[in-house]
């Protein structure tokens, strides 16, 4: 290099070395000035937020008596503190990124100028950046900016302008925290690839160890690490991963923190990491067991729904204790798998548990026959299934609880009255659809409906009737009571998101869509409406789309004396500080009366009784408890539903077609049922979904005392 070169080159970094110290010193010396305050003050909060705020937690649930189930985050991070942290760990990475950490205030300029002089003539590029800037690079990057990719690469821009306000910064943080407390945040902070953020998860991912134990050859594996975390990755890159780890071995050995001899026998040790990957949980429910996955996603779906915002869940750091029985979710998720295989193509068997009560209802195992994932060639689905309105063709002859309690609501029958069972009925009030109806002389086809089988009693108790389903009986009710009545009910009752779907796929009404059913909620399309001005009789045959979860909250409902509540998995969220975090249930609603509920509860004891739809599944699982129960079967037998409850525990088992809703289901008994064509089924909700619920319901009710039924209020019992 000439000289006339060399004093030119000396000359830029004397002006860079001045305009260094000029923009340090900017915001005091100019003070007085807006600018200048301005810069201070933001200067002052980065400071301020490095030293305070800590970073992206994980966030855990657990099951009701604190044992984890799952766990959520953005970035896989075990936060510790300075004594967690082994002393190899440190000095690994204060020798290789930082040799003067003890010894400056948070900008080496002894180092700045060595690296620009090297730099500026010729050699190989050095960084001049100490542990306390790379801290604020890296909070900038991992949290401030987290998920901002134009805000993480202004915060690793080749800049003057980015060196002198990190360096700022860094002045600024060395007088609010302590070195022990600087490196053990820079830890906490710095990637190690593969969504692995912190030393305390990057020792248990990639050793299955504690940041405290961590030794020289896997502390110098990390500290080289953060130079290029994906391109040091040791999994992909195991020869690059080990040159990187040597040569931190040999700046160790300089920092005299290190042998040579000890340096030179650990280069010769392999990397050491674990086979296959690195040993860390899934970042959302899939983590969860496959009985608990369902679980899971409906919590994160509930708490976002309650307006906890999804980027905090995943990051704030929470433990969240469920209400989830996991003996009792053991137990459904047998029964629904021996009842239908998990990788039987589309054929989901759910079951869905509710603790009733008059002041919450809690949530105590949702499980389907697939595991929660997304292999659907392993049997797996990612759609709530047992909680989400996802059965969109119907819960069948279960719908007409909401029939038989509109009726006792308006005492149009008592539970003990007598009513018509016609084995065929023409409705005069109801003009929409029905196969092989009539024409009026208006051109407007009726509503006709029959019964699953002919002949039988022309009459019976509204109590018999809820036992043997015909369908005549209900429609009948329907036209006495009127359409509004019962869909409203069935809102009040527990179907809440489900009322509020649109009629043809469950999902979210679109106002503007041509067509009815997409245009329109459940209780505008089967209540009045300009297109059916006395509203749509089928309704009480349960053929739209419903939800598992609200059908069992149905149940819970009638048991609790007609009080809902929201169907709550939340026992306690607490924040990363210890402290309680609220959650603002939905509040319970007294939705019929006390009197109205316990008489509809003995109207619906009879279907496990001889002649009750129920009584064959009931009999073969040895049922011998109190308990109210309806089955439902839709009209081509593609889906079919159980709900039943005791005094302690309601439930609804739902089997349906998940991927092609249209056709049918064929039950040949426990583990082989399948999915088939129109005309080929024989699905009924006493079997798949009856046997489903008994053969989970009966071991989880055992040991506990034998509850009776309410008595019947006289108020709802005979009315005529």
């Amino acid at each position: 290099m000439s000289i006339r070169s060399g004093l030119f080159k000396l000359l830029g970094l004397c002006l860079l070395a001045g305009v260094l110290v000029a923009g340090i010193l900017f915001p005091v010396t100019g003070a007085a000035g807006v600018v200048a305050n301005q810069a201070s003050d933001t200067v002052d909060s980065m400071s301020t937020d490095l030293a305070e705020e800590p970073p992206p937690l994980i966030t855990t649930l657990t099951d009701r008596d604190g044992k984890p189930i799952a766990t959520l985050y953005d970035q896989y991070r075990i936060p510790t503190a300075p004594d967690e942290i082994s002393e190899a760990m440190k000095w690994a990475m204060i020798s290789v990124e930082d040799r003067r950490f003890y010894d400056h205030h948070g900008v080496d300029w002894k180092g700045t100028l060595r690296a620009a002089i090297t730099n500026t003539s010729g050699g190989d590029t050095q960084g001049a950046s100490t542990l306390t800037q790379q801290y604020v690079k890296n909070y900038l990057i991992n949290v401030t900016h987290r998920g901002d990719t134009l805000g993480q690469q202004k915060a690793q821009e080749v800049s003057i302008a980015r060196k002198l306000k990190e360096a700022q910064i860094a002045i600024q943080l060395e007088t609010k925290m302590t070195k022990e407390e600087i490196l053990t945040g820079y830890l906490n902070v710095v990637e190690f690839s593969r969504q692995i953020y912190g030393v305390g998860a990057a020792a248990r991912a990639y050793f299955n160890t504690e940041a405290s134990k961590l030794t020289v050859p896997q502390a110098a594996l990390l500290a080289g690490m953060v130079n290029n975390p994906a391109v040091l990755d040791p999994w992909n890159n195991p020869e690059g991963a080990k040159k990187r780890r040597n040569f931190v071995l040999d700046k160790m050995v300089e920092n005299r923190k290190l042998d040579p001899e000890d340096a030179e026998r650990i280069k010769e040790e392999p990397l050491g990491v674990l086979p296959g990957g690195p040993n860390k949980p899934a970042s959302t429910c899939i983590s969860a067991k496959p009985a608990y996955g369902f679980f899971c996603q409906y919590v994160e779906d509930y708490l976002i729904d309650l307006g906890m915002d999804k980027d905090d869940l995943y990051t704030g750091g929470y433990t969240i204790r469920t209400t989830m029985d996991s003996k009792a979710t053991e137990v459904a998720k047998d029964a629904v798998e021996k009842e239908v295989s998990k990788t039987e193509p589309n054929v989901a068997n759910t079951l869905s548990l509710v603790k009733p009560g008059k002041d919450r209802h809690e949530v105590v195992a949702l499980v389907a026959n697939k595991d929660y994932g997304t292999d659907k060639e392993a049997g797996q689905a990612s759609q709530g299934l047992p909680y989400d309105v996802f059965n969109v063709t119907g819960a069948g002859s279960s719908y007409k609880i909401f029939t038989a309690a509109a009726t006792l609501e308006q005492r149009k029958y008592g539970i003990f009255d007598t009513v018509p069972v016609p084995n065929f009925h023409v409705s005069p009030v109801f003009n929409w659809g029905g196969e092989h109806c009539p024409t009026r002389p208006s051109g407007i086809r009726t509503y006709c409906v029959k019964n699953a089988s002919d002949g039988g009693d022309t009459s019976m108790s509204l109590q018999d009737a809820l036992a043997k389903s015909p369908n005549t009986t209900f429609v009948i009710l329907e036209e006495e009571v009127g359409m509004k009545a019962v869909v409203e009910m069935a809102s009040k009752l527990g179907l809440r998101k489900t009322m509020a779907s649109r009629p043809a796929d469950g999902n979210v009404p679109d106002p503007d869509h041509e067509r009815p059913e997409y245009s329109m909620n459940q209780i505008e399309f089967y209540g009045p409406n300009e297109l059916a001005p006395q509203g749509r009789g089928m309704f009480t045959l349960g053929a739209s789309p419903v939800s598992g979860l609200e059908m069992a909250n149905v149940a819970a409902t009638i048991m609790s004396g007609g009080v809902w509540c929201p169907p709550t998995p939340i026992l306690e969220v607490i924040n990363r500080g210890g402290k309680e975090f609220p959650v603002k249930d939905k509040p319970c609603e007294q939705v019929v009366p006390e009197g109205l509920a316990n008489t509809l509860a003995v109207g619906l004891s009879k279907d496990t009784a001889p002649g009750g739809t129920a009584y064959n599944a009931a009999s073969s699982a040895g049922w011998d408890r109190p308990m109210i129960g309806k089955t439902g079967t839709t009209q081509f037998q593609g889906s079919a539903t159980f709900v039943g409850a005791t005094p302690q525990l309601a439930g609804a088992a739902m089997i349906f077609r998940p991927d092609l809703p249209h056709g049918g289901l064929v039950d040949g008994g426990p583990g082989n049922v399948h999915a088939t064509s129109y005309g080929n089924s024989n699905m009924f909700g006493g079997k798949t979904p009856a046997r489903t619920w008994f053969r989970a319901m009966k071991p989880i009710m055992e040991g506990l005392p034998k509850k009776p039924l309410p008595e019947p209020d006289p108020h709802y019992a005979k009315v005529r």
